[in-house]
């Protein structure tokens, strides 16, 4: 599968558009927020001379958490400064998804934006915010895989990335063998399921832990080009604690969209070899093999990492005042929708949606959260 061509979230405003079904993306962008402000403060407090800021949201997708991450970016900023007795640099906030994003949603979105931050705070338009008449701080988007260079050299103060590092830029490979002298990839055989399972050979395993070191790498190797010596990245993304990556933790939503669709194929709604075709280009990586990429490709210092439990709605299972509440499967199943494939049946989600009831019922299913704030070294 060709994933910058492909992939990417449903577009619009529709009840299935990512733009109304993305709460639990909303609450991993705030449960990273106390990370994203300690690094901010180092970055301001190490770049006390610089008036002006490279700071790009890397898998910014569409809709209210495209700019509900720059919103406290630029928040952070402006609290940190009086603090430092500085002046409120000039921001430029580049937003990055991959080209069939629906960036016209937030570029519709800015005016609104604006308002907001001048409303919040009258102090804006003194301190460079005012946008009407050009201003201080400059949105542009930049659509492109961060699998890869986005921006200039050394451009970027700052790096911020929430719910996307656990995207992979293609669906691995199988075997590689050569023959005569040309290599050739098999796809990966992992039949009756869509991603990784108790009963996936270790083959797919192994491809898919290499597919994210490889990815991984690549992401780091790519900003540190990018970032300036001491800039900064906040990173938070779908990860498992446990090393084994068939554990439930780390895939079972994906187990039972699998079976699903198998239900669906036994009765000969869908073809099963349409099934074995497909493979998610997601992984949830465990701290450990972070922190192996990281170290591997050898520009960033770890300066913290953590993991964080949350909930199926991403509502965070450490905070005291959590509270058990059973989840709507079919609100679930259609937070999933947002996801997959453009032309899965309605079929699938309702028959998804029973088997996550069910799941739901009788477990309290979590999505750990990796949290990792790194510092470009030189």
């Amino acid at each position: 599968m060709e994933v910058i061509r492909i992939l990417h979230m449903n577009k619009g405003n529709g009840e299935t558009s990512y733009a109304k079904n993305s709460i639990v993306q909303s609450n991993i962008i705030s449960l990273g927020r106390r990370v994203m402000d300690e690094a901010l403060k180092k970055l301001m407090i190490r770049n006390s001379e610089i008036m002006s800021f490279g700071i790009a949201d890397l898998g910014c997708s569409s809709g209210p958490n495209s700019l509900l991450s720059i919103s406290n970016i630029i928040d952070t900023i402006q609290n940190v400064c009086p603090d430092l007795d500085r002046p409120v640099p000039e921001l430029s906030l580049s937003l990055n998804d991959l080209p069939n994003n629906d960036f016209n949603y937030i570029f519709a979105s800015l005016p609104e934006f604006y308002d907001r931050l001048k409303k919040r705070d009258s102090n804006y338009e003194c301190l460079g915010f005012d946008h009407g008449s050009g201003g201080r701080c400059f949105v542009s988007a930049v659509p492109g895989s961060f699998y890869g260079r986005l921006f200039p050299r050394r451009s970027i103060h700052f790096v911020h990335s929430s719910s996307s590092l656990h995207w992979l830029s293609q669906v691995p490979y199988g075997e590689v063998n050569k023959v005569d002298g040309v290599v050739i990839t098999a796809d990966l055989d992992n039949r009756g399921k869509i991603y990784l399972s108790k009963t996936s050979p270790k083959s797919a395993q192994k491809a898919y832990a290499l597919q994210f070191q490889t990815d991984f790498s690549v992401f780091l190797r790519s900003r540190s080009e990018e970032l300036v010596p001491g800039g900064r990245m906040v990173l938070s993304f779908l990860g498992r604690n446990s090393p084994d990556p068939t554990t439930e933790e780390g895939c079972y939503q994906w187990e039972l969209l699998a079976q699903a669709l198998m239900s669906m194929a036994k009765e000969g709604v869908i073809e099963e070899e349409n099934i074995d075709a497909f493979n998610a280009p997601y992984y949830a990586a465990s701290p450990d093999e972070v922190k192996t990429a990281i170290e591997k490709e050898g520009s960033f210092s770890i300066d913290r990492l953590e993991i964080s439990p949350v909930d199926w709605e991403g509502r965070s299972i450490s905070d005291e005042s959590y509270d058990i509440v059973r989840s709507k499967p079919e609100a679930l199943a259609t937070d999933a929708r947002t996801y997959i494939w453009s032309k899965v049946m309605d079929e699938l989600f309702e028959r998804y949606a029973k088997l996550v009831g069910e799941y739901v019922y009788v477990s309290s299913p979590q999505y750990p959260i990796i949290i990792v704030s790194l510092l470009r070294m030189g």
